[in-house]
């Protein structure tokens, strides 16, 4: 991709699809913002720092953010904490359509 240090460019093509960089002024969806601990790929503080963002604006979305301590990039290991992790996220989607 480049060095976004190094090359403007790089920089504002990375800023481009940044979701902290793009919150607007604008009514978003309800959101469910999950972060796992022990996710090498995304910290748990950048979908935090992006709730954040998305609450100080002035049309907050509905969210339900959920911090998956134990799980990692793809989600909890084990059949039945991904059965779990899936159903909380079902759950979610219903309650979001139901105050639709």
């Amino acid at each position: 991709m480049g060095n976004p240090v190094a090359d403007p460019e790089v920089y504002r093509y990375m800023k481009g699809y940044s979701p902290y960089d793009n919150v607007a002024a604008q009514a978003y969806p309800a959101v469910l913002a999950t972060a796992g601990l022990n996710d090498p790929r995304v910290s748990y503080w950048e979908p935090t720092k992006w709730v954040q963002a998305l609450r100080a604006g002035p049309r907050a979305p509905p969210d339900l953010p959920e911090d998956r301590a134990r799980a990692g990039h793809q989600g909890p290991s084990g059949r039945y904490d991904a059965w779990k992790d899936e159903a909380f996220v079902f759950a979610f989607v219903l309650d979001a359509l139901r105050r639709a």
